[in-house]
């Protein structure tokens, strides 16, 4: 490997026979960059990758969202070193939320309640070969059925590798607490999910509630958001299982402190950091990012609505659970919270 002129700090990590490569990088020299990057070739003509536009001075673009982007991947790096002491080794499971496109050089660690179900169908539509052209027209649960996009944890060691030190690395985040609302709401007060109701409902009634009536206890169907802070802040339960997707912390699922992530999106300026990072691939001609008409989102005002009946004690454990996420992508402990 040839080794770049402006070079930050390389990781490289093993478990057994397996290895991945991570790679933290930032350059101004524009020949270091397509030595360590390479090109991908189209038809017809030369043109640079994702990373390669991103890093290279010549091309940078010099936006008001640019730079804010910028001083994100600033923030998680310093908050790493910070609050990062020691570094674990990554397994394949650890790169099952990576999606890979090819196509265009992107790896994107979905985080569900984050828009995960918009990007996956814009990814279906850059990775396709032209069955997808509208997002939209892609229904929501065809997005999420495995094998639909292909996960970084299903590469060889060598293309693990080689996609991690060429591609652009990207991931969205959303304040934690407006997120863990969210995926209350949406998995335990919808009626259609019954599959949660049935695999974590049940169980916190069982585990959370005094006297739980014998329907309860049979459907789920009730759980109330008190008794869902319970369950995520009891010891038994992360022991037993590892937490589902939707409120597991970001940097359990993404692992930013491990994986260096080009660009750190926000759910908060979900459409200004969409439209650019599609312009940086190459791609903003060929699909546009959904817009949201939902009236219904979980907003701040909201989630501060759900914790007014719940004590300063659990608002304070429940916290320390997501701290890391809100010191690594630098959200503000929230006002309602009571926690001296």
């Amino acid at each position: 490997m040839i080794k770049p002129k402006v070079g930050r700090m390389f990781l490289a990590t093993c478990v057994g026979s397996f290895f991945i490569l991570i790679l933290y990088f930032q350059s101004n020299s524009r020949s270091a960059t397509e030595q360590l990057f390479g090109r991908t070739s189209v038809p017809g003509k030369s043109r640079r990758t994702p990373l390669q536009t991103l890093y290279n001075s010549d091309q940078l673009d010099q936006s008001a969202v640019a730079s804010v982007l910028q001083g994100r991947r600033g923030h998680l790096d310093e908050a790493c070193r910070s609050y990062i002491r020691k570094r674990r080794v990554l397994t394949p499971e650890d790169l099952r939320h990576l999606i890979v496109d090819d196509k265009h050089g992107l790896l994107y660690c979905y985080v569900p309640k984050v828009a995960c179900t918009n990007w996956k169908r814009v990814l279906m539509v850059l990775t396709g070969d032209g069955r997808y052209r509208n997002p939209l027209a892609i229904p929501a649960n065809e997005a999420h059925v495995p094998g639909r996009l292909r996960s970084l944890s299903e590469y060889s060691t060598t293309e693990i590798n080689r996609r991690l030190r060429k591609y652009l690395k990207f991931i969205f985040v959303r304040e934690p607490f407006e997120r863990l609302v969210s995926a209350y709401r949406n998995k335990f007060t919808r009626n259609y999910n019954t599959a949660f109701h049935k695999r974590y409902g049940t169980k916190i009634i069982r585990r959370h509630r005094a006297d739980p009536q014998a329907e309860a206890l049979e459907k789920g169907n009730d759980v109330s958001f008190e008794e869902f802070v319970y369950y995520l802040v009891d010891p038994r339960t992360q022991k037993e299982e590892p937490f589902n997707e939707h409120w597991e912390r970001v940097h359990s699922l993404c692992h930013p402190c491990l994986i260096h992530y080009d660009v750190v999106g926000k759910y908060e300026t979900l459409e200004q950091d969409s439209r650019y990072l599609l312009k940086l691939a190459g791609a903003d001609q060929e699909v546009q990012f959904p817009t949201s008409s939902k009236s219904t989102r979980t907003t701040g005002d909201m989630a501060a609505k759900f914790f007014d009946n719940i004590s300063p004690f659990y608002q304070k454990k429940l916290y320390n659970l997501y701290r890391m996420d809100f010191l690594l992508f630098n959200y503000s402990t929230p006002a309602y919270l009571k926690l001296r």
